[in-house]
């Protein structure tokens, strides 16, 4: 058989097949549960290849050390079920595979190479997005919507989630002409886009369209915010960003408790968005109340230390915001140990994670000129551990405010004068340009 965009699946069960799409849209479009809807077809044809390969992806797209028990169970399942699969899904196992083995840039290419021949594979598609994504590999990110979107016609199921996933790309890449008409030809083909939404966001902060960017959230806010909307936080987290830029304090901090971190939760993309707002106010002195101590707690448990270094710089931020130094200073030895590793996070933590842990711990003990000497030359390079520009703004913003802290203006000034450039008419870069020149 045939999925609805004509590549081969390995199942002559209509049932399966439906079941599937309905689980891959929901993937697709962040609503409801995956999981279980796939869960469906599993159990109709415990056999069923693709809904296993599914399955796997599924879990892979948190990024976190807590979904290896469920990638590997569904990878042993495939491997009984080998002599069933055609080369399609050969290859989404091979990909597959390398992620669990900690071969992240691995995963990454085998999914481009699967794409070569299979351009019209969302489901390798939207893997391999997030893939670049957690990266950082911007090009790759712009480069494999832009390889298959010739294969699709307007007619395909999921042709508008391309070109929202194409204008992330773009942005990312700066080109944020090309990317801002993508997106909104992507909401244009379905209002419910939540990931053309955001790439749209991405495009207003980095030009810093602050108060453009809040009316394009509130005014479409229903086609973003449904209750069962898996990425509705990271949405409410770029109105935040604007309402902050603004210095509308008590308007994001109302967005954090609302909509960012309403309750407690332990997925770690989930409490990235959360610990990126409070310390940007952390920065400016903003009193957030309690709200470090509940991010803290989970922190502290370390169940997800060492698996991805750009979680555990928030897992650093959280602990030093919160004053808890010695937990803090824990965690980087620990870190320091498991960066030895083999894989592609131990690159990615040698590489940049480990400079930047030693300048946010730095940070938390007042030795702000050494935050400096740990940021400095790594600031360019920390896409290398994944993250989009918006992220990774927390390190400039961080290394400017050290710089102001340690006495040194020059520098102050001229990093200031090196955001003005890139957002002349944010009201935030002013107000760090006349701290510089004060």
């Amino acid at each position: 058989m045939k999925d609805l965009r004509g590549e081969p699946i390995s199942t002559q069960n209509a049932g399966s097949l439906e079941i599937f799409e309905r689980a891959l849209h929901a993937l697709n479009v962040y609503r409801g549960d995956p999981v279980a809807i796939i869960d469906e077809a599993l159990a109709l044809e415990p056999d069923f290849v693709m809904g296993h390969i599914l399955r796997a992806h599924v879990q892979v797209t948190m990024w976190e050390r807590s979904v290896l028990p469920a990638v590997n169970e569904s990878l042993a399942r495939l491997g009984e079920l080998g002599n069933r699969s055609n080369d399609r899904e050969r290859g989404h196992v091979r990909a597959l595979s390398l992620w669990a083995a900690g071969d992240w840039g691995g995963y990454k290419d085998s999914l481009d190479r699967l794409l070569v021949n299979h351009p019209r594979d969302l489901l390798a598609l939207q893997a391999g997005h997030l893939s670049d994504f957690f990266q950082g590999d911007r090009e790759t990110l712009r480069g494999r919507v832009a390889r298959a979107l010739p294969f699709w016609t307007r007619d395909d199921p999921g042709f508008g989630l391309l070109h929202g996933m194409h204008a992330f790309g773009l942005e990312e890449c700066g080109s944020y002409g090309a990317a801002e008409e993508a997106g909104r030809h992507a909401i244009d083909l379905d209002a419910d886009d939540c990931w053309a939404q955001h790439a749209l966001a991405h495009v207003m902060e980095m030009q810093a369209r602050q108060a453009e960017g809040v009316a394009f959230m509130e005014s479409r806010q229903a086609n973003w915010a449904q209750d069962d909307n898996g990425f509705q936080f990271h949405n409410w987290w770029h109105t935040a960003l604007f309402n902050l830029d603004q210095g509308h304090h008590d308007r994001a901090l109302d967005i954090y408790d609302r909509g960012i971190h309403p309750q407690p939760t332990e997925i770690q993309v989930m409490l990235l968005d959360a610990v990126a707002l409070l310390w940007r106010m952390h920065l400016s002195g903003i009193d957030v109340g309690r709200r470090w101590d509940d991010l803290a707690s989970t922190y502290a448990k370390g169940s997800e230390t060492g698996f991805y270094a750009f979680n555990d710089m928030h897992a650093m931020l959280t602990l030093v915001a919160s004053g808890r130094q010695p937990e803090a200073a824990a965690l980087l030895r620990t870190i320091e140990d498991m960066s030895r590793a083999d894989n592609t996070n131990g690159m990615m933590t040698r590489e940049v994670g480990l400079p930047i842990l030693h300048a946010i711990l730095a940070f938390g003990a007042g030795r702000y000129a050494k935050v400096v000497d740990y940021l400095m030359p790594v600031r360019y390079r920390a896409a290398l551990f994944g993250g989009s520009h918006a992220q990774r703004d927390i390190l400039h913003r961080t290394l400017i405010e050290a710089a102001l802290r340690a006495g040194d203006r020059s520098l102050a000034h001229a990093l200031a004068h090196e955001r003005i450039a890139l957002k002349p008419h944010c009201p935030f870069t002013w107000q760090l340009h006349q701290r510089a020149t004060q």
